[in-house]
């Protein structure tokens, strides 16, 4: 049932007018991307940088190896939150974003899987955008979908107070969450869903992946497996983890500084998603 879909565009080139519908391509990260979750890749550099200590590392080692071996279901993404959260209570909000540009590129381009890559490359030729949705914070994703070219992104967002974090959370991109931040980022950017595609391994986003009308499971947990063998999705097989500067000999790792100021260029559209999706739920609570 394996199958490769199409690809996306990059930022700077021109989009067609008059044309069908725009397309996209929304990826989730961990597992599916990359071959770890991103938001506990970076525990040795932040012990490193004196954020956490010995024995948080070893707790990040541990639930890192849980994910891998067994994915994680609800009730372990909400103690993973709950964990993040409290840990990153008072770390500043600057030295994590440098921690991260200074070790990404060592850190996370020997993890992305070969398949997602070309994938990535697909949806970009087809005229897709290719947008990353992760439950890792915005801080870890948005470098992460530099390096890959990604054209948006959607990511957790902690609250930051006196540029420190704060330990609470203003927008979780999980589950539902995940869902109807792609539809408010469709009507503005004016995707037809019904023609776009959706990657993930977790049954936790199956909400993302009924929004598109082309889903598919990539290393999908046992109950993903299921819904997508009962619902006639393609399944999808990613194990090449390989350096995209080995896999593209011309390829060149961004700088610190183009991984900031795309950073911040995607983080403008991705705060209006949020923000407007919170305006929404306000009535409610």
């Amino acid at each position: 049932m394996d199958t490769a879909p199409e690809a996306v565009e990059r930022p700077a080139r021109s989009r067609p007018t008059g044309g069908p519908a725009r397309t996209a391509a929304f990826f989730d990260l961990d597992k599916t991307i990359i071959a770890k979750s991103s938001a506990l890749a970076f525990s040795r550099p932040f012990y490193q940088g004196g954020l956490i200590n010995r024995r948080a590392v070893l707790k990040s080692a541990y639930a890192q190896f849980v994910f891998l071996v067994g994915g994680a279901d609800h009730d372990q993404m909400e103690k993973m939150r709950e964990y993040l959260s409290a840990l990153t209570r008072g770390w500043n909000v600057q030295q994590v974003r440098e921690i991260v540009a200074e070790t990404l590129h060592g850190l996370i381009d020997p993890l992305i899987y070969e398949e997602a890559a070309s994938l990535i490359e697909q949806h970009h030729a087809a005229g897709r955008d290719v947008v990353i949705v992760s439950s890792s914070g915005v801080e870890v994703v948005e470098p992460i979908g530099a390096l890959l070219g990604a054209d948006h992104v959607i990511a957790t967002r902690l609250m930051i107070e006196d540029g420190r974090y704060t330990g609470e959370i203003e927008y979780y991109a999980y589950a539902e969450n995940k869902a109807a931040a792609i539809r408010e980022l469709a009507a503005l950017e004016g995707y037809n869903l019904a023609e776009c595609y959706a990657y993930s391994d977790s049954v936790t986003d199956l909400p993302l992946l009924e929004a598109v009308g082309r889903p598919s499971a990539v290393n999908p947990d046992r109950s993903l497996r299921k819904e997508a063998l009962a619902r006639d999705w393609p399944v999808l097989v990613f194990n090449r983890p390989i350096e995209l500067h080995r896999r593209l000999p011309e390829f060149r790792a961004p700088s610190r500084t183009v991984l900031a100021a795309v950073a911040i260029g995607t983080a403008c559209v991705t705060a209006g998603v949020v923000w407007h999706l919170a305006k929404q739920r306000r009535p409610e609570l």
